[in-house]
């Protein structure tokens, strides 16, 4: 979140309107409060498991700032049909491998547990189907002898803070061609 913020300046073609957050302590509230960026947290532990209760709340939080794009970063909540077929074509999200494979959790694991020789990330739009949706950009790195998943998270983090800005350039300005990135 804080990379897509910052560089949203100059001939950017979008603007922050509103940071959200589903935990109240979440890093990033403080830092747009900082920065003037409107927040808004809605809790998701309230809702008990009812997420159309939840999506509901959020989209009444949303509404007012009136975004035309919506950016999930850390977001770890899967989303619905009814919340991301609303948003279809304006979400967009970053996952920590190269999608389609190792959606879901411990993604740098997995690739070390399976050999692979890259890794990477990923944006994409969001879709009701866990990391799935059309792909708008992906960022190598190589998997190096050694490897623990923390070193790859670590070099995967700097490949995110990377791509997730490019691509948002670029969706924000209509195009959702393909942007490859090597580390």
């Amino acid at each position: 979140m804080r990379a897509l913020v910052d560089d949203m300046t100059g001939d950017h073609p979008a603007r922050p309107c509103v940071v959200v957050a589903n935990v109240a302590d979440a890093g990033g509230i403080a830092w747009a409060k900082e920065r003037g960026i409107p927040t808004e947290v809605v809790e998701h532990k309230p809702f008990a498991g009812d997420r159309a209760a939840f999506e509901n709340e959020l989209t009444a939080r949303l509404m007012p700032h009136a975004p035309d794009i919506i950016c999930l970063a850390g977001f770890m909540r899967k989303l619905t049909g009814g919340f991301t077929d609303a948003w279809a074509g304006r979400m967009i999200n970053i996952h920590p491998s190269l999608l389609p494979r190792y959606k879901g959790l411990h993604t740098h694991a997995r690739a070390l547990e399976a050999g692979d020789t890259q890794h990477g990330c990923t944006v994409h739009e969001v879709t009701a189907a866990l990391d799935d949706g059309p792909i708008l950009g992906q960022a190598t790195i190589p998997v190096m002898a050694g490897d623990t998943p923390d070193d790859l998270a670590a070099r995967v983090l700097v490949q995110e803070h990377r791509l997730y800005p490019a691509v948002l350039r670029r969706f924000a300005s209509g195009n959702r061609d393909l942007l490859m990135l090597e580390g």
